[in-house]
């Protein structure tokens, strides 16, 4: 099926992926996996779409579909290893895909998403990446009313973070390095703020978390929310910083304590996120660009200059 794109987000991997950071860049490459849009033509297979439709593309758009993790909704732990939306090896066609910086793109049914009513859909699309990389540890390790939860972190991820523990039910406290952020935390769903900077913050919550999803790529000590867990509780990297993070194993051996890690969400559970979303009214804080500022939006990403998240409008590609 064929979409016209409406809004595509900026990712933090599109800028690395753009300026080749991970030395695995094929160009000429199209970046973006944040893609709404509205479907312009089907197939005669496409069961559950029509022309004129919205809808959006995460970050995948294909997976062998017959390993185990596959049959069970999981795509994003696919055995042999998912089609990325872009500059990723298309099994099918050959070549390498291509992704929502663009006026359209073609995608298989099955990794096509719903979008819910009512929502302002340049603000939906980072739930296609930031979204669903948050909802799918909350919802794994069953976050919910009467748990503690932190989050670590208030950028792309983690305000995100900050919204569906919230709407999950659960007592939110976000950990920051930067004090100023404190307000703006506040009103985007955290009951209690500490600047994890000053130890007498972090030592007024040891041993108290139910969960903690930390959502930073920048290197930091990770012994310190360790310690703030109790008997059983989990730990979930969704950031990923580029000098591997070093554990104290006794921060998990003195108290049962789990040291996790989780990727994106599969399509059954990115549309899970969407329609959860859709129900509380939950879209990503986002500063909407023309194409022509991408580049500009890349290095105020590098300064952590936007509040949460780059969205292009693709109506700029025809100005």
């Amino acid at each position: 099926m064929q979409l016209d794109i409406l809004f595509c987000g900026v990712c933090h991997s599109d800028l690395h992926a753009a300026r080749n950071e991970w030395t695995n860049t094929v160009y000429p490459c199209v970046p973006g996996h944040e893609v709404v849009g509205r479907v312009t033509k089907v197939g005669s297979n496409v069961k559950n779409f029509k022309p004129g439709d919205l809808a959006a593309v995460g970050c995948m758009v294909d997976s062998c579909r017959r390993c185990e993790p596959c049959r069970h909704g999981l795509e994003q732990y696919c055995e042999v290893g998912f089609t990325g939306t872009y500059n990723s090896e298309d099994k099918k066609s050959g070549g390498i895909t291509y992704g929502g910086y663009s006026n359209f793109m073609v995608a298989d049914e099955y990794f096509v998403l719903r979008i819910p009513e009512k929502l302002d859909l340049a603000a939906v699309a980072p739930l296609l990446c930031a979204g669903i990389t948050t909802y799918s540890p909350l919802r794994h390790w069953k976050v919910g009313a009467g748990q503690k939860v932190g989050i670590v972190g208030l950028g792309g991820l983690g305000h995100m973070g900050v919204k569906l523990a919230r709407a999950f039910g659960a007592h939110v406290v976000l950990f920051t390095t930067s004090p100023n952020k404190k307000e703006d935390a506040m009103r985007l769903g955290a009951h209690e703020v500490v600047v994890s900077k000053i130890q007498a913050e972090m030592d007024k919550h040891l041993n108290s978390f139910d969960f903690i999803l930390d959502t930073v790529s920048a290197p930091h000590d990770v012994n310190a929310y360790l310690a703030l867990l109790k008997l059983d509780s989990t730990f979930t990297l969704v950031g990923a910083p580029e000098k591997e993070p070093t554990v104290h194993p006794f921060n998990l051996i003195g108290k049962r304590r789990q040291f996790a890690g989780s990727l994106i969400g599969g399509i059954p559970e990115t549309q899970e996120m969407l329609d959860f979303c859709g129900q509380h009214g939950i879209t990503s804080d986002v500063e909407v660009i023309p194409m022509q500022k991408i580049n500009e939006a890349y290095e105020r990403m590098l300064r952590s200059d936007v509040k949460y998240r780059f969205v292009i409008d693709m109506a700029s590609l025809s100005k």
